[in-house]
């Protein structure tokens, strides 16, 4: 099945117009006559060209998605007047226009990094262009616009969360380094010899690493959540884990090596009745998923920037605002003292007091202008698309020869792990590559979890809302290629 199986997008090329005056006539047949002003009002050669998220956010309806999915990957009736349109959501990110080995990108390494929109980019610019300086205490009109942008781009992220406070959002460097943080500040303060930290076999290693460091250091024990053959967490088996001894539970909301979803809601409450502090990592449930922190209840929950649309090397670390308060900081230096001698030091209140030195104000901010990209196309609508594109992709890899998914959980985000009979992964993401495709091969710094189904990698295509059923046939007729020309052959 093709993509003009599923939503009849006219060919602009057969039209004879030229490209800008095509997709303005494609969005007006639509969505209606855009409102003057907007991107797609041709008269108005200075508006930003945000081709989709422009237009969507000034028409009167909003953003307009599918409301009940088909049963079947087929989305019967699907039409591109009743949904989004990804063509005009990928003209919004510049290097999908990209070719590799003469061929069409196809960017399916989303839960490694994700692309940028040209609204990220561009802040980014403007940011360096107009407002670039030192934030906080400065007397100049440079370091008021920086930090109005940096502390405006907090704001966005605990509105993103829902936390509470924005007092409670630290930035930094990203999952990994938030995890450490934690570990490294209140599990020196509070992880005695013989305490347990509860982790799960889905495990990112940035999520076991840091606590087998300190449980090493403390003389704790580390426990293990087991999973069952479909990648699922064993929640009889959590539960029977948890004990008076238990101080710190710390697991992923997604997996990123299977996609499975965990039950994290009720896992929290669950730790929290043992008496234990729970610590979410959710780099890989930030960009399909509405996350509430409020309802949520972890005591930590982190996130990456470059995971949902953003810049790299920039993250979120929230935290109940209490606990951040009692908790020692992990680095020392400027920016987060309040008074300094040569005898004592008094500390800022979070988050300042975990942002030593001259943070990373530009991708902080290019951080906020991603939260706001995706929170204006709305996360329901972008778990909606991908949903369906998940299980257009499940239905067609298992109609692939020898081709075995790993991760068949029933709730599952946009994660597509396979081995192919025959070829080694590292054999597959080669000859995808040669295609212009892009996937992650290797044991996605998971190897635990890999292990549990008795592998050292696999193959992992990863969607984001800016992918499209053509881009995952193309990917599947090649898997059909590689296997027909090795039909019965082991790897």
């Amino acid at each position: 099945m093709s993509t003009s199986d599923l939503v009849a997008y006219p060919d602009l090329a057969a039209l004879g117009l030229p490209e800008e005056t095509a997709l303005s006539q494609l969005a007006s047949q639509l969505y209606g006559t855009p409102p003057t002003g907007s991107s797609w009002d041709q008269s108005n050669e200075t508006a930003a060209p945000y081709y989709f998220l422009d237009y969507a956010s000034t028409n009167q309806p909003g953003v307009r998605v599918p409301g009940q999915l088909a049963e079947t990957p087929q989305l019967q009736g699907y039409a591109p007047a009743a949904g989004f349109d990804v063509e005009l959501v990928r003209r919004d990110f510049p290097i999908l226009g990209e070719r590799i080995n003469g061929r069409p990108l196809i960017w399916l390494d989303n839960a490694a990094t994700t692309q940028k929109p040209r609204s990220v980019i561009e802040r980014l610019a403007h940011f360096y262009e107009h407002e670039n300086s030192n934030i906080h205490r400065a007397a100049h009109e440079l370091a008021a616009r920086a930090t109005d942008a940096y502390e405006e781009a907090r704001e966005k992220s605990r509105a993103f969360l829902n936390a509470a406070s924005p007092n409670e959002i630290v930035f930094v460097r990203g999952a990994t380094e938030a995890i450490n943080l934690v570990a490294q500040s209140w599990g020196r303060q509070h992880i005695q010899a013989g305490d347990e930290i509860i982790v799960s076999n889905l495990e990112h290693h940035a999520n076991i690493v840091p606590w087998k460091h300190l449980a090493d250091e403390k003389g704790a024990v580390i426990k293990v959540i087991p999973v069952d053959d479909d990648g699922q967490i064993l929640l009889e088996a959590f539960g029977n884990l948890l004990s008076p001894k238990t101080k710190l539970v710390s697991f992923t909301q997604v997996s990123n090596a299977l996609g499975t979803v965990t039950p994290a809601q009720q896992m929290v409450a669950m730790a929290h009745a043992a008496g234990a502090k729970v610590l979410v990592d959710g780099a890989q449930s930030v960009s399909h998923m509405r996350v509430d922190v409020q309802s949520l209840d972890a005591d930590w929950f982190v996130f990456s920037g470059h995971k949902v649309f953003g810049p790299t090397g920039i993250g979120v670390l929230y935290g109940k605002e209490d606990l951040l308060n009692a908790t020692q900081p992990w680095q020392g230096g400027g920016n987060m003292i309040e008074d300094v001698t040569f005898e004592r030091i008094r500390y800022q209140a979070a988050p300042n007091k975990f942002e030593a030195g001259t943070g990373n104000i530009a991708d902080a901010v290019g951080l906020g202008a991603a939260l706001d990209y995706v929170s204006r196309i709305g996360m329901e609508n972008i778990a909606a698309y991908e949903h369906y594109l998940l299980e257009y992709a499940t239905r067609l890899l298992k109609e692939v020869p020898g081709l075995r998914l790993i991760g068949t959980a029933p709730d599952k985000a946009s994660v597509l792990s396979f081995v192919l009979e025959g070829y080694k992964t590292e054999e597959v993401g080669k000859a995808l590559n040669q295609e212009g495709i892009a996937v992650r091969s290797g044991h996605h710094c998971a190897q635990p979890i890999l292990r549990r189904f008795g592998l050292e990698a696999t193959v992992r295509p990863s969607l984001a809302f800016y992918n499209t059923c053509g881009e995952i046939d193309t990917l599947v007729s090649v898997l059909h290629r590689l296997k027909s020309a090795r039909p019965n052959r082991l790897a």
